[in-house]
C-alpha cells in the first residue's frame, strides 16, 4: 500500500537528501511535496492530505513542533517523523506522539525502523478501530497503551483529559492510564454512552459519577471521590438536563 509522505525543511540540501534515501530505502512511500517552510507545510498537508510527514523541528518563523497549531484535533489524520540536528528536542518530539525521531544525518537503517513503526502503529489504529466497533454492545472501548490494547468497561471510567495529541485515562479506582490519541478520538467512540459528556474543551467526563456542579472559580464538576475537573459555561444546561 503506497504511503504519501510530504517533507518539511528549511534546508534544500536536507529535503533532497532524505528524498533520496526514501526513494532507495522505503518504496512503499511517495513524497508527494517538499516544503521549506511550516507554513508551506500546512497549505500543501490541507491540499493533499498525506499519511505520514518529516518534519524538521529547527527553522526560521515556527519550529515544527508549533505544526498541531495550525489545525483542529479533527483534521489531524497524518503521523509525523520529526527530523533534526539536535537531539535536546527528543522528549518534546516524543511528547507530541512522534512516529519516530531521526538525527541529521539520517541514517538508512534508522529510517527503516522509523518506516516499520508507522506501519505498524497504523495497523495497531486499524485493529482499534474495528475492536470499538465490536465492543461497543458490549460496554467496553479498546485502548492502546504502548504494544498492548487494553478493553476497558466504561463504568471504571472516571475521566478521560486531553493533552495535545495524548490522553489521561482516570479510572475509579485511581489508576491513571496514558493512551496517544486525540480527545476527539474518545468524544466520537464514546457518543453512543448518553452518560459522557465532553464538558469542558480538556474534559469528557461520566457523568453517573458526578456529584455536585460548583458556579464558582469559572464552575467546576464535583465527582463522588471528592476529585473536581473544569466545566465550561456552554455545557452546563446539557449537563442540567
Amino acid at each position: 500500500m503506497e504511503i504519501k509522505a510530504i517533507i518539511i525543511d528549511d534546508e534544500i540540501r536536507a529535503r533532497v537528501a532524505l528524498q533520496l534515501l526514501i526513494e532507495e530505502y522505503c518504496p512503499d512511500i511517495k513524497i508527494i511535496e517538499q516544503c521549506e517552510t511550516l507554513a508551506e507545510g500546512v497549505k500543501e498537508i490541507n491540499k493533499h492530505k498525506p499519511n505520514l510527514v518529516f518534519l524538521d523541528i529547527e527553522m526560521p518563523g515556527h519550529s515544527g513542533l508549533e505544526l498541531f497549531d495550525f489545525f483542529h484535533e479533527e483534521d489531524i489524520h497524518f503521523s509525523i517523523i520529526f527530523t533534526t540536528a539536535y537531539s535536546q528536542y527528543a522528549i518534546k518530539a516524543f511528547k507530541f506522539s512522534a512516529i519516530d525521531y531521526l538525527l541529521k544525518p539520517v541514517n538508512p537503517d534508522e529510517l527503516v525502523e522509523a518506516v516499520k513503526r508507522f506501519q505498524k502503529i497504523k495497523t495497531e489504529n486499524i485493529k482499534v478501530l474495528k475492536e470499538n466497533i465490536n465492543q461497543n454492545k458490549l460496554n467496553k472501548i479498546a485502548v492502546p497503551t504502548g504494544n498492548s490494547i487494553v478493553f476497558l468497561e466504561t463504568n471504571q471510567i472516571l475521566y478521560i483529559k486531553g493533552e495535545g495529541s495524548y490522553c489521561e485515562i482516570v479510572l475509579l479506582n485511581g489508576e491513571k492510564m496514558i493512551c496517544s490519541r486525540y480527545l476527539k478520538n474518545f468524544e466520537d467512540i464514546l457518543s453512543s454512552y448518553p452518560n459522557f459528556l465532553r464538558v469542558q474543551k480538556s474534559y469528557i467526563a461520566n457523568l453517573s459519577y458526578v456529584t455536585i456542579y460548583n458556579k464558582s472559580d469559572g464552575g467546576n464538576l464535583e465527582f463522588n471521590n471528592k476529585i473536581c475537573i473544569p466545566v465550561s459555561l456552554d455545557k452546563v444546561d446539557l449537563i442540567m438536563e
